[in-house]
Order: structure tokens, then sequence, then C-alpha cells
């Protein structure tokens, strides 16, 4: 694993590079500009040279030399922002805010217009696709997802339908499009959707859950009708993918959020099988779109989440980075995992805990982000903070 120590002469809190810093091959020629001495031993791959033609973070994650980790934040669009609540105050149904093409775009590049974000992810939800597949949703201020008839026989199973992105969501191709073209390239364009094993969870469960009962009652005693309901999903989800890339997304990830429920003799029936089935599906037409995958509280999961295909996993805070990168292996790139609590400390505890987090992750094919999204009531500055010195970084 490489071990890298930062210091940053413009950040307060870091402390004045030393005379053997200074003359590491890694270090920058002026002293003003953050720093980095590494000595990398093995388990991250060399970095390929490149120019910078794209995005840092797809550059990143295909294990080209980079400058610097590439940093985005989950749920960096959202409550925590006095201009998203503006936009709450007049549009307070989500479904509103998240199916009108010009809020997407507007609420989508708040953050990208104040702080500068490597990645620049699509403002939605993993339930959008829902409403096209026959299954009505709702999304309360206070309560979450509802789905008010939630699937739990067979005879449910067969009126889901098949996802057709264009016809059902043609306004997230349209903000993808926009968003494109506003970022120019700068940063990298982000789509995410649902895991099947996720998205059943909800529509089985009829909203967010404590113990998943209904599902996995459905698992154990009714395996060929759940079987059936995340084939559907998987169909569907790879479909949205590739109309999502096709749509001007470069990147793309998948949030199995509650996969991690299951035992892992479970994920590798209900979850594992279906995920590769969307990765397999996707890169035979996109070969080259990454795809991230994370789901929280994975630490018991990781070898298993390797096997799905995808180029990146997203570990959560409860993973120490370093053991994540030895139990992935050096051919998938790592994203996270700051502690969102993180964002609530001091300036000072902020920045050693990205300096912490990035020296373990090592050189290459990591990018920077939290292990779970931003946390309603986030002091805003601190977000600026967070980005300020993981842009301030350099190998």
């Amino acid at each position: 694993m490489s071990c890298c120590f930062y210091s940053c002469a413009s950040v307060p809190s870091f402390s004045a590079p030393s005379a053997s810093f200074r003359s590491s091959r890694f270090a920058l020629s002026s002293s003003s500009r953050p720093r980095v001495h590494c000595a990398l031993r093995g388990t991250v791959a060399e970095p390929k040279v490149t120019a910078a033609t794209e995005p840092l973070l797809l550059n990143a994650i295909r294990g080209e030399d980079v400058e610097r980790p590439p940093v985005w934040l989950m749920r960096q669009a959202g409550r925590y922002m006095k201009s998203y609540q503006i936009i709450c105050e007049k549009y307070p149904s989500f479904r509103e805010r998240s199916e009108n093409v010009d809020l997407v775009v507007e609420i989508s590049l708040q953050p990208w217009k104040v702080f500068k974000p490597d990645g620049v992810i699509l403002f939605s939800d993993i339930l959008t696709p829902l409403s096209g597949m026959n299954i009505p949703f709702d999304i309360v201020k206070g309560k979450g997802p509802v789905i008010p008839n939630p699937l739990c026989t067979a005879v449910d199973v067969e009126q889901v339908r098949e996802f057709i992105p264009e016809d059902s969501v043609p306004y997230v191709g349209e903000a993808l499009t926009i968003l494109r073209k506003e970022v120019d390239n700068k940063a990298a364009v982000l789509g995410f959707v649902g895991a099947p094993f996720t998205l059943a969870s909800y529509v089985v469960e009829g909203g967010s859950s404590k113990h998943f009962s209904k599902i996995k009652r459905l698992a154990f005693s009714q395996p060929k009708v759940l079987h059936a309901l995340l084939e559907k999903f998987a169909t569907s989800m790879a479909k949205y993918i590739k109309y999502q890339a096709d749509s001007g997304a470069q990147a793309v990830q998948i949030f199995d959020s509650w996969a991690t429920e299951l035992s892992p003799v479970d994920f590798e029936e209900f979850s594992l099988p279906y995920l590769k089935q969307i990765v397999d599906s996707v890169k035979q037409t996109h070969p080259d779109l990454p795809l991230i995958l994370y789901a929280s509280g994975s630490g018991g999961l990781l070898e298993r989440l390797a096997l799905t295909g995808v180029d990146v996993v997203s570990l959560d805070w409860t993973v120490d980075i370093a053991e994540g990168r030895r139990r992935l292996g050096s051919n998938v790139a790592v994203q996270g995992n700051v502690d969102p609590g993180v964002l609530f400390g001091s300036k000072e505890f902020i920045t050693n805990r990205i300096n912490d987090t990035v020296r373990k992750a090592g050189r290459g094919k990591h990018i920077l982000n939290l292990g779970h999204g931003i946390v309603v009531g986030t002091p805003e500055e601190n977000v600026a903070h967070f980005f300020e010195v993981s842009k301030g970084l350099r190998y």
C-alpha cells in the first residue's frame, strides 16, 4: 500500500514541509503549492501518464497519472445548501424538483457553481423509474419514499412493466445533456441508478424499513417471485444506465443501499447475480463507461462487490480504506470514505481526516468522497473547506 504524507502551506492546519520532503521527486517546484511525498509499495497499479484531455475523475478511475485525487460528495446538491432551501420553499414537492428539467439542472449545478467539484451528479432519486414500471410512489417530506401498493405476490410482479427511459423519464436525458454542455468537461457528469435488490426492498416493504422482514419473507418463502422482480429491475436498470450515458453521463453510480442487510450467502443469490447482469449488459454496449458501486455497511462483502465487474467500489467510513484497497485488489478503483460527521468538526479536524484518508488510499485510482451522503444541517462553510483542502492536494 502506498504511504503518503500531505502538507499544504496554504492551509494553516498543515505542518510545513521538511527538508527531506522538499527533496522528494514528487514535490512541486513552487513552495506555496500543496505537496505529497509517496513511497509506492505495490498494491496500487502504477499510474499511466496521459494528457489531461478528459475530466480528472475519469482519468483517475482508469489508472492514469493524475496530479491529485478527484473529489465530489454524495448528496452535494441538497438541503445543507441555502440556495437549495430557497428552491424547496418555492417547490415543496421533491418529485416536482426532480422531474422538472430546469429545476434538475439548476439544483445539480448549485454545488458546481460554488465548490467546483470534480464530479457533477444528476439531481434525482433512485426511485424515479418506478412510475414508468407501473409502480406508483411518492417521496413525502419527513417520511421519505412511500409505495402505497407494496408488491407481495406473483400477480403483483407480473404487473411490473419493463422500464423504457426515453418514454418515462425524458427529463432525465434532457437534464444530463444540458449538464454536459454546462460543465464543459471541466468535471465529469455523473448519473446514477438503484440496484435491483434495493429497489425491490422499497417496493416490497412499501418504503424504508428497519428490519426488512417483508422482503426477506418473500426471499425465503417465495424466492421465484423475488427473482422475477429482480430480473425486471436488472434489465430495466441496464437500459437506464445506457440511456443516461447516451444522454451525457460520463460515469454512473449504482446504489445498492440495502444489499448489506443480506448475509453473504443471500447476497450471492439475491444481489450479486443481478449486479453482474447489469454490468455485463452495459459493458457490451458501453465498454468505456465507468461504473461505480456503493453499498453502505459493506465491510463484510467487499470481495463480493469486486466480483460484480464494476470499475470503482465506493467505501463507507466503517472500512479502513487501506484495508479496503488490499481486499478489493489493484484492478478496482476506490471511492470515499470520510465519515460525513467529520464535516461537523473544526476545519483543522476536517483537514486532518482528509489527509489521513488520502494517505491511506495511496496514489492513483482513488476518488475522494464521503462514506455516505452529506448530512442535513452540515455547515455549508465546512463543505467549502473540504473542497478547498481536497483540491489543493498534489501527489
